[in-house]
Protein backbone atom coordinates (compact mmCIF):
# COMPACT_ATOMS: atom_id res chain seq x y z
CA UNK A 1 0.00 0.00 0.00
CA UNK A 2 2.80 2.37 0.78
CA UNK A 3 4.34 1.64 -2.55
CA UNK A 4 1.05 2.28 -4.30
CA UNK A 5 0.61 5.60 -2.62
CA UNK A 6 4.21 6.47 -3.39
CA UNK A 7 3.64 5.47 -6.96
CA UNK A 8 0.41 7.39 -7.14
CA UNK A 9 1.87 10.41 -5.39
CA UNK A 10 4.77 11.04 -7.77
CA UNK A 11 2.58 10.58 -10.83
CA UNK A 12 -0.13 12.99 -9.72
CA UNK A 13 2.47 15.38 -8.36
CA UNK A 14 3.85 15.80 -11.81
CA UNK A 15 0.34 16.23 -13.22
CA UNK A 16 -0.90 18.11 -10.18
CA UNK A 17 1.95 20.60 -10.37
CA UNK A 18 0.21 22.17 -13.31
CA UNK A 19 -3.35 21.14 -12.44
CA UNK A 20 -3.48 22.05 -8.74
CA UNK A 21 -2.12 25.48 -9.47
CA UNK A 22 -4.92 26.13 -11.90
CA UNK A 23 -7.48 24.05 -10.00
CA UNK A 24 -6.72 25.50 -6.58
CA UNK A 25 -7.03 29.11 -7.69
CA UNK A 26 -10.22 28.25 -9.56
CA UNK A 27 -11.66 26.39 -6.60
CA UNK A 28 -10.77 29.11 -4.14
CA UNK A 29 -12.28 31.97 -6.16
CA UNK A 30 -15.40 29.91 -6.79
CA UNK A 31 -15.82 29.31 -3.08
CA UNK A 32 -15.04 32.88 -2.12
CA UNK A 33 -17.52 34.45 -4.55
CA UNK A 34 -20.10 31.91 -3.43
CA UNK A 35 -19.53 33.22 0.08
CA UNK A 36 -19.63 36.77 -1.29
CA UNK A 37 -22.87 36.03 -3.11
CA UNK A 38 -24.35 34.57 0.05
CA UNK A 39 -23.28 37.64 1.98
CA UNK A 40 -24.61 39.88 -0.78
CA UNK A 41 -27.87 37.96 -0.98
CA UNK A 42 -28.16 37.99 2.79
CA UNK A 43 -27.66 41.74 2.79
CA UNK A 44 -30.13 42.30 -0.08
CA UNK A 45 -33.18 40.92 1.78
CA UNK A 46 -32.17 42.85 4.90
CA UNK A 47 -31.52 46.44 3.94
CA UNK A 48 -32.00 49.17 6.50
CA UNK A 49 -35.61 49.77 7.52
CA UNK A 50 -37.50 52.45 5.65
CA UNK A 51 -38.19 55.24 8.13
CA UNK A 52 -41.28 57.40 7.84
CA UNK A 53 -40.41 60.47 9.92
CA UNK A 54 -42.69 62.10 12.46
CA UNK A 55 -43.50 65.05 10.16
CA UNK A 56 -44.71 62.72 7.39
CA UNK A 57 -48.43 62.09 6.79
CA UNK A 58 -49.33 59.34 4.31
CA UNK A 59 -52.78 58.65 2.95
CA UNK A 60 -52.79 55.31 1.14
CA UNK A 61 -51.58 51.76 1.52
CA UNK A 62 -47.96 50.71 2.00
CA UNK A 63 -46.59 47.33 0.94
CA UNK A 64 -43.04 46.01 1.15
CA UNK A 65 -41.16 42.79 1.73
CA UNK A 66 -38.69 44.75 3.82
CA UNK A 67 -38.84 46.55 7.15
CA UNK A 68 -40.66 49.79 7.94
CA UNK A 69 -40.33 52.08 10.93
CA UNK A 70 -43.22 54.54 11.18
CA UNK A 71 -42.84 57.68 13.27
CA UNK A 72 -45.47 59.75 11.44
CA UNK A 73 -49.12 59.22 10.51
CA UNK A 74 -50.47 56.67 8.03
CA UNK A 75 -54.11 56.49 6.99
CA UNK A 76 -54.23 53.19 5.15
CA UNK A 77 -53.14 49.59 5.38
CA UNK A 78 -49.52 48.56 5.89
CA UNK A 79 -47.96 45.24 4.92
CA UNK A 80 -44.30 44.56 5.72
CA UNK A 81 -41.85 41.99 7.04
CA UNK A 82 -40.96 43.87 10.23
CA UNK A 83 -43.12 46.82 11.17
CA UNK A 84 -42.13 49.10 14.03
CA UNK A 85 -44.65 51.71 15.10
CA UNK A 86 -42.81 54.52 16.88
CA UNK A 87 -44.10 56.35 19.95
CA UNK A 88 -45.13 59.38 17.89
CA UNK A 89 -46.80 57.30 15.16
CA UNK A 90 -50.51 56.87 14.46
CA UNK A 91 -51.81 54.22 12.07
CA UNK A 92 -55.44 54.21 10.97
CA UNK A 93 -55.89 51.00 9.02
CA UNK A 94 -54.98 47.32 8.99
CA UNK A 95 -51.44 46.28 9.81
CA UNK A 96 -50.07 42.98 8.47
CA UNK A 97 -46.48 41.92 9.14
CA UNK A 98 -44.42 38.94 10.20
CA UNK A 99 -43.19 40.94 13.21
CA UNK A 100 -45.09 43.91 14.62
CA UNK A 101 -43.69 46.08 17.40
CA UNK A 102 -46.12 48.74 18.59
CA UNK A 103 -44.81 51.71 20.58
CA UNK A 104 -47.40 54.17 19.26
CA UNK A 105 -51.07 54.14 18.28
CA UNK A 106 -52.98 51.86 15.91
CA UNK A 107 -56.66 52.18 15.13
CA UNK A 108 -57.49 49.05 13.17
CA UNK A 109 -56.77 45.35 12.92
CA UNK A 110 -53.28 43.98 13.60
CA UNK A 111 -52.17 40.69 12.02
CA UNK A 112 -48.76 39.25 12.75
CA UNK A 113 -46.81 36.11 13.48
CA UNK A 114 -45.18 37.96 16.38
CA UNK A 115 -46.96 40.95 17.87
CA UNK A 116 -45.47 43.01 20.69
CA UNK A 117 -47.21 45.86 22.45
CA UNK A 118 -44.78 47.93 24.49
CA UNK A 119 -45.69 49.99 27.54
CA UNK A 120 -46.38 53.05 25.34
CA UNK A 121 -48.62 51.19 22.86
CA UNK A 122 -52.23 52.23 22.20
CA UNK A 123 -54.22 49.76 20.09
CA UNK A 124 -57.91 50.06 19.24
CA UNK A 125 -58.81 47.00 17.20
CA UNK A 126 -58.49 43.26 16.97
CA UNK A 127 -55.16 41.48 17.12
CA UNK A 128 -54.71 38.20 15.25
CA UNK A 129 -51.38 36.60 16.05
CA UNK A 130 -49.33 33.46 16.42
CA UNK A 131 -47.41 34.79 19.42
CA UNK A 132 -48.10 37.96 21.39
CA UNK A 133 -46.43 39.95 24.15
CA UNK A 134 -48.15 42.80 25.95
CA UNK A 135 -46.04 44.86 28.32
CA UNK A 136 -47.45 46.39 31.46
CA UNK A 137 -48.79 49.85 30.71
CA UNK A 138 -49.94 49.10 27.15
CA UNK A 139 -53.51 50.16 26.31
CA UNK A 140 -55.54 47.74 24.23
CA UNK A 141 -59.22 47.76 23.27
CA UNK A 142 -60.35 44.88 21.12
CA UNK A 143 -60.13 41.13 20.87
CA UNK A 144 -57.12 38.88 20.69
CA UNK A 145 -57.20 35.73 18.59
CA UNK A 146 -54.44 33.18 18.12
CA UNK A 147 -54.09 31.56 14.71
CA UNK A 148 -51.38 29.37 13.22
CA UNK A 149 -51.49 31.48 10.06
CA UNK A 150 -52.58 34.97 11.11
CA UNK A 151 -51.36 36.58 7.89
CA UNK A 152 -54.15 35.00 5.83
CA UNK A 153 -57.53 36.73 5.78
CA UNK A 154 -59.58 33.65 6.69
CA UNK A 155 -61.49 35.13 9.60
CA UNK A 156 -63.93 36.85 7.20
CA UNK A 157 -65.45 33.42 6.46
CA UNK A 158 -66.83 32.70 9.95
CA UNK A 159 -68.79 35.97 9.96
CA UNK A 160 -71.17 34.95 7.11
CA UNK A 161 -71.68 31.58 8.83
CA UNK A 162 -72.87 33.40 11.95
CA UNK A 163 -75.14 35.56 9.82
CA UNK A 164 -76.66 32.52 8.12
CA UNK A 165 -77.51 30.83 11.40
CA UNK A 166 -79.81 33.64 12.63
CA UNK A 167 -81.53 33.64 9.22
CA UNK A 168 -82.24 29.93 9.61
CA UNK A 169 -83.63 30.54 13.09
CA UNK A 170 -85.81 33.36 11.79
CA UNK A 171 -87.41 31.15 9.15
CA UNK A 172 -89.00 28.74 11.69
CA UNK A 173 -90.34 31.62 13.81
CA UNK A 174 -92.50 33.29 11.12
CA UNK A 175 -93.95 29.99 9.91
CA UNK A 176 -97.63 30.17 9.02
CA UNK A 177 -98.35 27.24 11.38
CA UNK A 178 -96.98 29.21 14.35
CA UNK A 179 -98.72 32.39 13.27
CA UNK A 180 -101.95 30.68 12.11
CA UNK A 181 -105.17 31.98 13.68
CA UNK A 182 -105.40 28.81 15.80
CA UNK A 183 -103.62 30.45 18.72
CA UNK A 184 -105.87 33.51 18.61
CA UNK A 185 -109.11 31.64 18.02
CA UNK A 186 -108.61 28.79 20.47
Amino acid sequence: MFSKSKINEPGPKAEDNAAPKSAAPEAAPQRQPAGDYKAASASKPKPAASVLSSDLHITGNLKTTGDIQVEGTVEGDIRAHLLTIGETATIKGEVIADDVVVNGRIVGRVRGLKVRLTATARVEGDIIHKTIAIESGAHFEGSVQRQDDPLSAKDKQPQPVHQQQPKQQQKPAPQPAGAGGNGETG
